[in-house]
């Protein structure tokens, strides 16, 4: 049985223009602007504080579609490469892990366009890694010029890039470095008392901070923890459940919530810069630690490495920053206080690692890593505060009848078009987020439909089944398939079939199904668009449409229009044309429209203009078809 499932799981000018976009009056809508205006132009550098940004941005454009997020990453990568995927002043024999960082954003962009500067951009970070000096047992080394020291800030840095580049090129073996880097991490630096982590380790115990017994630092700093904390959750998102790593990595996400946990404030619900210290003189609760333990915690519940109890430390913690470090200036900017600007061990001049070290560092406004770690923050606890109307239900989208692959640019033949994970125009990526994002897991099926295998699903999507145009040997629906899904349906299962247009579905096979539930695909196409004339494609929802609640103008262009008979009824229709239908049957539910509409070519808000509002659409159906099924 072939099932995967995927965890639960911005110059001034371009500022200016987010400003004017944003509806939103969130604190993380507030300080993107603000990040947009400090890292513009004639500011942005290479950097993995700026990466920290990025990906906070990146979240917003995930939760809200808006363009401009996505516009302001692409062109802050595209001033830092060249044409031909050279990274500027990249050197490759410092074998700094901090240079890694910034690697995540490349691969997002070679997803999102294909375009190859960007996987050979981040090809010169891989090839890094793999020749990246290592210590006795294995452990990448922070810096080639830090000798045999691993700093808790280089997991981070490093290994959810590795994560990402390995699934990516299927790199199986890689997982099991992966997993060790985090493992030895843990077994160097972790006090088995406290269950908190020293900031290094090193393994010569040469350096003047080094315990010379166990070769740790001396201190428990709060942002080393915070960045090996973030990279947990970044790994688990894309770490194979069959690779048993995933069970280690998994354990010492859960041992470090614990001990996060207990060093929570009760006061303030922050942490301090010292984690264990709380009274010692001049400790002081700080922004960036506050925010990365708060992501570490909510993003673990949401793809459901940690328990739901975590998610109330987290709401603390958030509640704490916001309240705390959260300001307006009298310019009307928000800015983000309280992180300290920079903390480290060894160098010239040298850190000694202790105490009063720590607290003579500067504690800085806006510091690109305390205000990227709150956004990344805030877009966990904006997804926290949905409706979970998905938990403990499993959205099952088909990869049998639409079984189609294509040759990628990493020299791999990849599943494409309409799947979860991919995040081209082709692909369901923001729709996939729709259901995630309310608590529900997301899987695929690549096997025929059984009543063994749709067991487990709530809802069931199949969508634009393949013609041999598209597959050479298609998997055409068969009564034993029809009869399977049927019965499920029956049962209590939700179904949402998406069909396309004339000459580019496969309607015989595909009706047979749909005409079980009272509904007929039409072999037509309408709202035929020319060229980016987007008003052809405009579909005006009427206030109260029970399907699509929060919507009023939608695009869909070349829909097969539908024909029913009872039990169907329409639930949207135009000029005479139904364009969206639902069917009962026994106690299970079912929803028909002619056309993929909701794939991120008109979701992600890349393309077409935003007044057409196709991902809203996308979380108005996610919400419906999982508010029809049981868990």
């Amino acid at each position: 049985m072939k099932i995967k499932f995927f965890p639960v799981l911005l110059s001034t000018l371009v500022a200016g223009s987010l400003c004017a976009q944003s509806q939103d009056d969130s604190p993380v809508i507030q300080m993107v602007e603000t990040a947009t205006r400090i890292w513009n132009d004639s500011t942005t550098r290479y950097t993995y504080d700026f990466g920290v940004v990025l990906e906070g941005i990146e979240g917003l454009w995930y939760r809200t579609a808006n363009p401009k997020y996505y516009n302001y990453i692409q062109k802050s990568m595209d001033a830092l490469i060249t044409d031909d995927g050279t990274i500027k002043g990249f050197k490759q024999e410092d074998y700094n892990l901090d240079n890694v960082k910034l690697g995540r954003s490349f691969l997002l962009l070679y997803k999102v366009t294909g375009k190859a500067k960007y996987l050979k951009a981040a090809a010169q970070l891989r090839e890094q890694l793999r020749h990246q000096p290592r210590t006795s047992d294995g452990g990448f080394w922070h810096k080639k010029r830090y000798p045999s020291q691993m700093w808790l800030d280089g997991l981070y840095m490093a290994e959810p890039f590795y994560t990402e580049y390995a699934a990516l090129f299927h790199e199986d073996t890689t997982f099991n470095d992966i997993a060790r880097q985090f493992i030895l991490m843990e077994k160097h630096s972790r006090d088995a008392a406290t269950g908190l982590l020293y900031h290094g380790w090193d393994e010569s115990k040469e350096q003047r901070w080094a315990d010379k017994k166990t070769g740790r630092s001396p201190q428990i700093w709060g942002r080393a923890m915070g960045w090996y904390g973030m990279a947990l959750v970044d790994v688990l998102e894309y770490f194979p459940a069959k690779n048993s790593g995933r069970d280690s990595i998994t354990g010492i996400l859960q041992r470090l919530a614990a001990a996060i946990k207990k060093y929570q404030d009760p006061k303030t619900g922050l942490w301090f810069d010292i984690v264990d210290k709380p009274t010692a003189k001049g400790n002081y609760t700080e922004a960036s630690v506050s925010c990365m333990f708060v992501n570490t915690l909510a993003k673990g519940v949401r793809l459901g490495f940690l328990p739901a109890e975590y998610s109330a430390v987290a709401k603390r913690g958030y509640d704490g920053i916001v309240k705390q470090f959260v300001q307006k200036d009298g310019q009307g900017q928000t800015n983000l206080m309280g992180t300290v600007s920079v903390s480290g061990l060894g160098g010239d001049p040298y850190r000694d690692g202790s105490y009063e070290y720590y607290m003579s560092e500067k504690v800085v406004p806006n510091d690109a890593k305390g205000l990227g770690a709150f956004l990344l923050s805030g877009n966990e606890m904006a997804i926290a505060a949905l409706p979970k109307m998905g938990k403990g239900k499993t959205v099952m989208l088909d990869r049998f009848f639409n079984s189609e692959t294509i040759k990628m640019e990493t020299g791999f033949t990849d599943p494409f078009h309409y799947v979860w994970e991919e995040k081209d125009n082709n692909g369901f990526y923001f729709f996939g987020n729709a259901f995630t994002y309310r608590g529900a897991r997301i899987g695929q099926l690549a096997a025929a439909p059984t009543a063994s295998n749709l067991k487990g699903a709530s809802v069931y999507i199949i969508v634009d089944p393949d013609t041999k145009k598209e597959t050479p040997q298609p998997n055409y629906l068969q009564p034993e398939h029809i009869n399977a899904i049927t019965e499920w349906v029956k049962g209590g299962g939700v179904l949402f079939l998406m069909g396309n247009d004339s000459g580019n579905a496969e309607f015989e096979h595909f009706n047979q199904l749909a005409e079980k539930f009272g509904i007929h695909f039409n072999e037509n196409s309408i709202n035929r668009v020319i060229g980016s004339e987007y008003a052809m494609g405009k579909f005006m929802i009427p206030a109260g449409n029970p399907l699509l609640k929060s919507v009023r103008q939608v695009y869909m262009k070349e829909v097969s229009t539908l024909e029913l008979k009872s039990p169907a009824t329409s639930v949207y229709a135009d000029k005479g044309n139904t364009i969206i239908a639902m069917s009962k049957l026994g106690k299970g539910t079912v929803l028909a429209v002619g056309d993929p509409w909701v794939y991120d070519e008109y979701t992600d808000g890349r393309k077409i203009p935003m007044e057409y509002e196709n991902y809203k659409a996308a979380q108005d159906i996610a919400e419906w078809l999982l508010g029809k099924s049981e868990p």
